[in-house]
Formats: structure tokens, C-alpha cells, sequence
């Protein structure tokens, strides 16, 4: 079966959940056999794993044509595509986009990233999926996330195969409820066009249902899950102060994270004992905030902020822990605490999340509960008795979360859009 996914972000290249994501389950489809996946990017750098799918570049997709010898492709785009699949991709070019900013291989550019002209960037990588579409043979579509909805739309469109489309999160989720009409609006078209709507959580699927207005037979829930430690993570070894505890918040510093429950958290934690750091790990529009709060609270001495961290850093971060928390405000699911559990760190997680549906082994709680978010610190830290029951029994769970199992749901429903 071949599928062409849209998506926005890619391995080694990711600024959240949304690559690890689109990665693990691509990965997993691919392991279940008879899949043949071409993945959609705006701007591949070259270094991405191509062993179980084909990576497409949006930016190296002309919309203009440009007569261009073979080792002038090839100094320019070698390190990502071979020059004959420009030359396809020139070859379906279908409409006159010469009034377009295009560079000299008549490519729209693309920032990889989230750029103020995001709705620009959004509307663009619609105009370039027309041309791939048109090149790339497929049976389904499926958009990861709200900005490839429109790219998604434009290939059903083009030709003729269903459309499924995955909902990492809303915009309910990212800004508390106080949507972008222009977001919801694109969330909504997608919904409307898909054949099929994939959520990662039922909390996600019952806000896709009464928010958008989607017949719930529409709306399958598909948890994520986690990849399996590589022999470079799993040889990582950090130092640790064995006097102090530490106590780590990981993502971007965002509302939708609830940073400042886990400040508030902290304080309430050093008021009862002293051995114990926490470090915020990440960076976003809250982050100045956070800084001046526990600064407010008379923390600052105990209380660290690393900035963005990536790929090895991570998990560097993560085996110099004693306790994860996330105390996401809505979270579509979240899967930092599953990285954690993988490396033997007990984790206390918001109620209000997609991955409290499917993990036991952890310390559940309101994300606005600070006391009893601190008395679970307090508790881990404290009793080495639940410390060490949380750290086996959740390595023996998060082991069963794998994403081939999801990568069956997936095709599962592809043939039912299908129809075979």
C-alpha cells in the first residue's frame, strides 16, 4: 500500500512532540510490512533516517520551471534528493506560479520551523503538494496536524484518494480556549474534507467531536507510544550530586504546558526540605515569566532553567532525574513522560492529558493541584520504596507501549478508507 504524508517537522530536526511522533508511527507502519510511505516535509536537511520511508522536500519542489543543467540540481540539492526526482517533480509542474517568490530552481523556500508568516508557509506547502501529488502514486493521504490540513485537502483533490488526517492537538489545547478563528478555521476544513480523523487521545477525539462538530464514526483514537532506547542512549552515564534530588519539567514553556504549576509546585516542595533542585528544561513565550515567578517565590537558588534541549540532551537531562513531572493545562497526549519511564524515572503527570489514559504506573494529578502535585514529589523523593516500585513497574510498562501496534491501527484504517 502506498501512503504520502504531509507532515511539518522530522528527525534530527524537531521542536516537539509532532516529529517524534510522525517519526515513531512512519517507523512503525513500516515494520508491520507492505507499506511504502512517502513523507512530505517543508525543508529536509539531508540527515534524516530514509530506511523505511521516502523523504520529500517541499522546498526542493520547483512550482516554476527552470532550466536547469543536471550537475547544477546536483550541486544544489545532492545532499537531499537525487537530481533525476527534480526533474520528475519539474515535470509536473500544473499551473503558471512564476508570480510566486521562488529561487533559482523555481523552489518556494521554507523555514523548517514556525515563522511569523506561518499562514504564508501553510498556503505554499498546498501550492507544492499539488506537484507532488501529482508525481508520487498513492492509495491514501494522511496530514499530520493542523498545517498540513490544507496541503492534504489540495492532494485529495488532485487525486481522487482518501484523505485521513491526524490530530496531534487542537487549537483548544495550545491556547486554553482562546482560539484563533484562522486556526480553527483550517482545523475545521480539514476535519470536514478528511474521509477519516485520527486522534491521539480519546480527550482529543471527545473535543474533535463537540468542538468541531464531527460524527463520531468519523473519529478513531490512536495512542502514540515510544521508541525503543538505542545502544547510544542507553550507555549514557551522568554524574549525579548524590545530596540533592532533582525534579524535572521537559517542553516548550508554554500555557498549554502549565509551567507555572510546576514553579508553584516547587516552592510548596522547598518549604518542607531542602536536598532537592528542579530544572526547567525548554524554552517558549513563558519562559521570562517563569524566571521572574521563581524569583517571586525566593526559589532561584534551587531552581534551574537549561533552555532548549535536543536529541541526546534529552535523555542527558532525563537520567539525571528523580522525578519527571508534566503538568500540562490539555495535553492531546505527551509523550515526554514515556521517555522518562524508559530511563527509570518515576512520573507525575497532569489528569488532563491524552497519555494518563493508557499509563498506571504513575502519580496522576490536576494540573492546578500544586499541593498535591507537591506531595507527590515530596513522597518519590522522600520513600525509597515508591521510588524504586515506580521506576521498575513503569520501565515493565512503558516496554508494552510500542508504536508498531499503532502503526497497525493505522493501516487498519486505511484499508477501511480504502476499501480493502
Amino acid at each position: 500500500m502506498k501512503a504520502l504524508m504531509f507532515g511539518w517537522e522530522f528527525p534530527p530536526h524537531i521542536l516537539g512532540g509532532l516529529g517524534t511522533a510522525s517519526y515513531g508511527l512512519t517507523k512503525g507502519m513500516a515494520e508491520c510490512g507492505d507499506m511504502d510511505i512517502t513523507f512530505v516535509i517543508p525543508k529536509p536537511r539531508g540527515d534524516e533516517d530514509k530506511s523505511f520511508a521516502h523523504i520529500v522536500g517541499a522546498g526542493n519542489t520547483p512550482v516554476a520551471w527552470r532550466d536547469v543543467n543536471w550537475d547544477y540540481v546536483q550541486n544544489r540539492l545532492g545532499n537531499v534528493m537525487d537530481p533525476q526526482e527534480y526533474y520528475d517533480l519539474r515535470d509536473h509542474i500544473y499551473a503558471d506560479f512564476n508570480y510566486l517568490r521562488t529561487n533559482d530552481l523555481g523552489c518556494i523556500e521554507f523555514s523548517g520551523r514556525y515563522p511569523d508568516n506561518l499562514l504564508e508557509e501553510i498556503n505554499n506547502y498546498s501550492i507544492v503538494a499539488g506537484v507532488i501529488a501529482r508525481t508520487y502514486p498513492c492509495d491514501v493521504i494522511h496530514s499530520h496536524d493542523w498545517l498540513t490540513y490544507p496541503a492534504g485537502i489540495h492532494a485529495k483533490q488532485v487525486t481522487g484518494k482518501p484523505l485521513v488526517i491526524h490530530v496531534h492537538a487542537t487549537d483548544f489545547d495550545r491556547s486554553r480556549g482562546n482560539v484563533n478563528p484562522v486556526v480553527y478555521n483550517i482545523e475545521k476544513d480539514g476535519m470536514d474534507n478528511a474521509d477519516h480523523i485520527i486522534t491521539v487521545s480519546n480527550l482529543t477525539r471527545q473535543t474533535v467531536i463537540e468542538k468541531y462538530h464531527i460524527d463520531p464514526a468519523k473519529v478513531t483514537t490512536v495512542h502514540n507510544a515510544v521508541e525503543p532506547l538505542n545502544e547510544e542512549i542507553k550507555s549514557i552515564v551522568v554524574a549525579r550530586n548524590t545530596r540533592d534530588k532533582v525534579v524535572t519539567f521537559l517542553g516548550r514553556i508554554t500555557m498549554q504546558k502549565g509551567p507555572e504549576y510546576f514553579v508553584e509546585a516547587a516552592a510548596r516542595v522547598l518549604e518542607k526540605t531542602n536536598n532537592v533542585r528542579f530544572v526547567m528544561a525548554g524554552s517558549g513565550d513563558m519562559m521570562n515569566k517563569m524566571i521572574d515567578l521563581a524569583a517571586k517565590r525566593n526559589i532561584s537558588d534551587r531552581f534551574h532553567f537549561t533552555g532548549f534541549l535536543k536529541g541526546k540532551q534529552v535523555y542527558e537531562m532525563l537520567k539525571a532525574s528523580d522525578v519527571y513531572i508534566m503538568p500540562s493545562v490539555s495535553e492531546p497526549f505527551g509523550i515526554s513522560p514515556l521517555e522518562a519511564m524508559q530511563v527509570g524515572v518515576p512520573s507525575i503527570i497532569s489528569k488532563q492529558s491524552g497519555c494518563a489514559e493508557i499509563l498506571t504506573n504513575v502519580v496522576k494529578t490536576d494540573y492546578w493541584d500544586i499541593d498535591a502535585m507537591a506531595d507527590a514529589v515530596y513522597s518519590i523523593i522522600t520513600y525509597p520504596a515508591m521510588y524504586n516500585q515506580m521506576k521498575e513497574e513503569g520501565l515493565k510498562e512503558v516496554d508494552e507501549i510500542k508504536w508498531v501496534y499503532a502503526g497497525k491501527k493505522v493501516i487498519d484504517i486505511y484499508h477501511r478508507v480504502i476499501g480493502y
